[in-house]
């Protein structure tokens, strides 16, 4: 059954939200398993979940990092990148001017959202497929933007490929909600249109007032993960070619030269764990630095909670190892 069609059929159930609709239907429908409408897996997680914080728990302070931009790419090896021809702007000019990792994994499991949400709530939170937010919702606050919201740190999710007109929940063209991690959790919604925006209104944000934390994703042609239709097959070719022209932009903004981290990393590895890549673009970057630390999803998570100081730590990041290695000046 579809996916879409089967939501529609069940977000019906007597004005109840959009958690207590899927408990409700979920003796109505015999696809999905019990993990995709947030079964015992989940329900185990969320019972040891830590609390957000109603207030920034510290001062950020003279943090030498004020504004991150973590992209994601696709799909790939580091040792399919490292090296290729098909991605020169990565490796003549990324590799020159930024610190990379060797030995970064995904962490999380295979196919693509898991390591998204993972990302978002230092775990998979239960979620084992690449279902819609209708299917993998999430009521849990203890996830990244939530944290974000009480600490008054600013961010935003760009998406290529949205209207901005809506939540977009479900897949369009070049677009993927599996690769958008915000709009899986409850609370979310709400202010979601505000939150999640077009990839093109970056450009007029990095010209006025660019948020904090700044969530970025190209579409399917330009992440390396590649679709039916996409004008380029060299998957590489077209993220590479994509990063030469979109982080240039992000470079030249005021708030990349005043205190900027650019991170730029891929969900999961070509099926593999990996080692995946792991691009550090910063004025406080280790030019040149190959860094052979362990290093996984859950340590960006982790160092993103220590740039802006939101803590508890969520989950498994909690216990990672931070990429401060890979600056010279950090947080």
């Amino acid at each position: 059954m579809e996916f879409n069609k089967t939501w529609r059929a069940c977000a019906c159930v007597g004005g109840l939200s959009i958690a207590a609709s899927l408990a409700a239907c979920s003796a109505q429908t015999s696809s999905g398993s019990r993990d995709d409408i947030g079964g015992e897996r989940y329900r185990s997680l969320e019972t040891a979940a830590v609390t957000p914080p109603t207030q920034s728990l510290q001062e950020r302070g003279p943090h030498a990092i004020k504004t991150v931009f973590l992209i994601m790419m696709e799909n790939h090896n580091w040792s399919q990148i490292k090296g290729n021809p098909s991605a020169p702007y990565i490796n003549d000019t990324l590799l020159r001017i930024g610190a990379h990792a060797e030995n970064y994994v995904s962490g999380a499991i295979h196919p693509s959202e898991p390591n998204y949400i993972w990302l978002e709530a230092g775990s998979d939170l239960g979620i084992a497929n690449d279902a819609a937010p209708a299917y993998n919702d999430r009521t849990t606050h203890a996830h990244l933007s939530t944290f974000f919201d009480a600490a008054n740190v600013s961010w935003k999710s760009y998406q290529e490929g949205i209207a901005g007109d809506a939540c977009p929940l479900t897949a369009s063209g070049f677009y993927d909600p599996k690769h958008n991690p915000m709009v899986f959790f409850d609370d979310v919604r709400p202010t979601c249109v505000a939150h999640v925006r077009p990839y093109a209104e970056l450009a007029k944000d990095l010209a006025g007032q660019t948020a904090d934390y700044n969530f970025i994703t190209p579409n399917l042609c330009n992440d390396m993960h590649g679709a039916s239709g996409c004008p380029n097959g060299d998957q590489i070719a077209s993220g590479d070619a994509w990063l030469s022209t979109e982080v240039p932009k992000i470079m030249a903004s005021e708030a990349y030269l005043t205190g900027g981290a650019i991170f730029i990393t891929w969900d999961e590895g070509g099926g593999s764990d990996g080692p995946v890549g792991m691009i550090v673009v910063s004025p406080f970057a280790r030019a040149g630095y190959a860094g052979s630390v362990a290093y996984s999803h859950s340590s960006t998570l982790r160092t993103v909670q220590e740039i802006f100081a939101v803590q508890p730590y969520l989950r498994a990041a909690q216990d990672a190892t931070s990429l401060s290695d890979l600056f010279v000046s950090y947080p």
